[in-house]
């Protein structure tokens, strides 16, 4: 193996350090700003779990493919050395990058999906209300009639 091949699958390795803290930071903001009683609150430790899970898988992948898989000792250091160069340099504009794609693309979805649902369901509270002041008459003619029909009289 080549030393250039060398230095590149060690930037992979140490690009692949970042990219996990980078993941485990937001799936521990993601439970951290979660409600208390909420889904991901409860399994907080499965989505940690879950997300080193990928974290692996996906450094295995970057593995295959600058070395065919090849394992090196100074792959776990280069990316222990990357989640520390995440922590020191590059946490913050991934934050800064973290609230924009939030403020530009998930809040107006989220609003845009909460006003569908908004208008949905006052649709369905017009359209019960309407079934109900259709049906109010015979509702009424019902109980009168069930009362007048059905009252044991005595002989």
């Amino acid at each position: 193996m080549s030393l250039s091949v060398q230095f590149l699958s060690l930037l992979a390795m140490i690009g692949t350090g970042i990219m996990a803290g980078a993941f485990m930071d937001l799936v521990g903001t993601g439970t951290a700003h979660a409600g208390k009683k909420s889904f991901i609150r409860k399994y907080t430790i499965w989505f940690e779990v879950f997300g080193w899970v990928l974290i692996g898988c996906g450094t295995f992948y970057i593995l295959f493919l600058v070395r065919d898989g090849a394992w090196r000792m100074y792959d776990p250091f280069a990316q222990i050395s990357g989640m520390l160069l995440y922590v020191s340099c590059f946490y913050k504009p991934f934050r800064f990058f973290g609230r924009i794609l939030l403020i530009m693309i998930v809040k107006p979805i989220w609003f845009i999906i909460h006003v569908i649902i908004s208008i949905i369901r006052q649709l369905i509270r017009i359209a019960v209300r309407i079934v109900v002041l259709l049906l109010t008459p015979f509702v009424k003619l019902f109980r009168i009639l069930s009362r007048n029909l059905f009252i044991k009289r005595e002989i």
